[in-house]
């Protein structure tokens, strides 16, 4: 009996922001291409500007990093915060495959993981921190 042995090992790494998860896979390929929950990036992530955000560990990098497949299941929060989580992930994946690439990564930001997220409202208070008018009498 034979087993079919798989040629292509991918590297895993999960990113975060906000509420957003995104596991990310990266898999040496000659030819890269982009899936984001099973769709081409370009249909997932509609404006320029969430793009730009998702290939920013590749194309700010100095060095010619080899061409990656990258497939992205993301979920939670809204669209921005999901890119930011992809683009965590896919920082974080692209140390595991390359350890002397932190360097710029951890120097643009990329590696840091956001904390910021939305305070909870308190009893009695309108919102986190905002409270009713206060009157004298």
């Amino acid at each position: 009996m034979s087993e079919k042995k798989s040629t292509n090992k991918y590297i895993e790494a999960v990113g975060r922001r906000k509420t957003s998860t995104a596991r990310v896979r990266i898999v040496s390929a000659s030819k890269s291409h982009f899936l984001v929950n099973g769709r081409e990036v370009k249909e997932y992530f509609k404006t320029e500007s969430l793009r730009q955000i998702i290939h920013d560990p590749i194309s700010k990098l100095e060095k010619s990093v080899a061409k990656w497949s990258v497939e992205v299941w993301v979920q939670g929060g809204g669209v921005h915060s999901q890119a930011e989580a992809v683009r965590h992930g896919l920082a974080r994946a692209l140390v595991l495959s390359d350890s002397g690439l932190r360097v710029g990564l951890k120097h643009l930001g990329y590696l840091k993981r956001d904390p910021r997220a939305k305070e909870r409202r308190k009893f009695g208070l309108k919102k986190a921190r905002k409270a009713p008018q206060w009157s004298k009498r």
